[in-house]
C-alpha cells in the first residue's frame, strides 16, 4: 500500500518537541519505524496502538524512503 505520507505525518513545535509524529496522536514516527525494524509484523503494531491504520504504517515507510533519497557520504 502506498500512500502521500505528507497526508498523515505532521511536525509541530509544540507536540514531542517537533519531531514528526502521525497527525492527531502523539506518536513518533520513529516509534512505528523502530517497530518494523525490531521485526514486530503490522498486527502487533496494531494491537499495541489500536487507533493506528494500515495507512499510518504506510505513511512512515513512505517518509523513510524520501528521507533516504538524500545523499550522505557513509
Amino acid at each position: 500500500m502506498r500512500v502521500d505520507w505528507k497526508e498523515y505525518i505532521v511536525s509541530t513545535p509544540d507536540v514531542l518537541r517537533g519531531k514528526p509524529r502521525l497527525k492527531d496522536t502523539r506518536i513518533p514516527v520513529s516509534l512505528v519505524l523502530g517497530y518494523l525494524a525490531a521485526g514486530h509484523t503490522h498486527a502487533e503494531i496494531f494491537q499495541e496502538f489500536p487507533d493506528l491504520i494500515q495507512a499510518h504504517i504506510a505513511a512512515c515507510l513512505d517518509y523513510a524512503q524520501v528521507l533516504t533519497e538524500f545523499e550522505v557520504a557513509v
